[in-house]
């Protein structure tokens, strides 16, 4: 009787689940519906994600320009011929060829006449090119757009064959410049060598320079205008602004950036003109139109001192250097003392 009260008491107990809950019951921590998982929040950017994506292009710059640039450095202290380099010979002479350099008349005389050329020919592409942006501004959607395809045409042209076509231009026997003189009375120019004299040979490598450089220029000033609102124009021009007055008090300022950037880049891309210079009479005639990059190839793979010509390109990485950072320190000043004066 005893065992069978037992089994009885045990089959009338009510069966508990887990956490001590009568089965078919939601615990009541959770009536109802299941607790969701705890969401996992992202950590937060560490500070070498930067860095790490950088890296890549950071490496290609130290294999593809770094170790160029550190072995023209050791090249530049090495007296480095045709024999040195046959027979594998490495002579140091330390600061020789910088002091060789130094003291030369001739790279004082390069260096200035590299410096006057950059001056005449960035001042050219920056003037042509803003009057040409504007006249894009101006002009209708069928002239803009043919205008804007001849500059971009000019613009995809490989430097040697625009130099080139330019050669053909200005053929002494064959030119189309020299036939359309003749056509225009000046018969003392039908059979004139432009690149008989210092003057006209670099007239025609400016020429060349500027028409290369324009569309550059020209058409990202018209990109830049299309920024500016219509309305400080039509308020411009409702005070009786002029064509003068509105590109001083309108266009000139909001494009400042524009100009300051721009400048800087044709600085840089003038004075490093190289295939041009020497596609068109070699920095002749006399070497009188050599510039630094010209003078740099002369010495070091022409005359075969390739110690000699690294020591130029180093000196002439510096010259362009020193003058970027004068233009740059002459910017910020400027722009130092407007906002004084505002």
């Amino acid at each position: 009787m005893a065992v069978q009260l037992d089994d009885a008491v045990d089959k009338t107990a009510p069966r508990t689940g887990k956490g001590g809950a009568p089965p078919g019951r939601r615990s009541p921590r959770s009536p109802g519906r299941r607790t969701p998982p705890a969401r996992r929040t992202p950590h937060p950017p560490t500070r070498r994600a930067p860095y790490l994506l950088l890296l890549p292009a950071l490496l290609a710059t130290a294999v593809l320009l770094g170790w160029p640039m550190v072995r023209n450095i050791l090249l530049s202290f090495q007296n480095l011929n045709m024999k040195e380099l046959i027979q594998h010979l490495t002579d140091w002479r330390g600061t020789g060829n910088y002091q060789e350099i130094l003291g030369s008349e001739q790279f004082w005389r390069v260096t200035l006449r590299t410096i006057v050329f950059t001056a005449v020919n960035v001042a050219l592409i920056m003037v042509l090119g803003v009057l040409i942006g504007l006249l894009l501004a101006r002009l209708g959607k069928k002239m803009r757009l043919t205008l804007s395809l001849a500059l971009v045409l000019a613009w995809a042209m490989p430097v040697i064959a625009a130099t080139t076509v330019f050669q053909w231009l200005f053929d002494s026997r064959y030119g189309v410049v020299n036939w359309l003189l003749d056509r225009l009375g000046r018969h003392a120019m039908a059979h004139y060598d432009w690149v008989g004299t210092q003057l006209s040979t670099f007239f025609v490598i400016t020429v060349l320079i500027v028409w290369q450089s324009l569309p550059f220029v020209a058409l990202n000033l018209y990109a830049a205008t299309t920024t500016i609102p219509k309305e400080l124009y039509e308020a411009a021009r409702m005070d009786g602004a002029g064509t003068w007055k509105v590109f001083t008090c309108v266009t000139f300022p909001f494009l400042k950036p524009f100009f300051l950037a721009t400048t800087f880049l044709e600085i840089i891309w003038v004075f490093k003109a190289f295939p041009q210079i020497f596609a068109i009479n070699e920095g002749g005639p006399d070497r009188l139109t050599e510039t630094l990059p010209i003078y740099a190839f002369t010495e070091g793979v022409g005359n075969l001192h390739f110690g000699m010509g690294a020591a130029i390109s180093l000196l002439t990485i510096v010259v362009l250097l020193a003058m970027t950072a004068y233009y740059l320190r002459l910017t910020i000043k400027q722009e130092q003392q407007e906002e004084n004066e505002l």
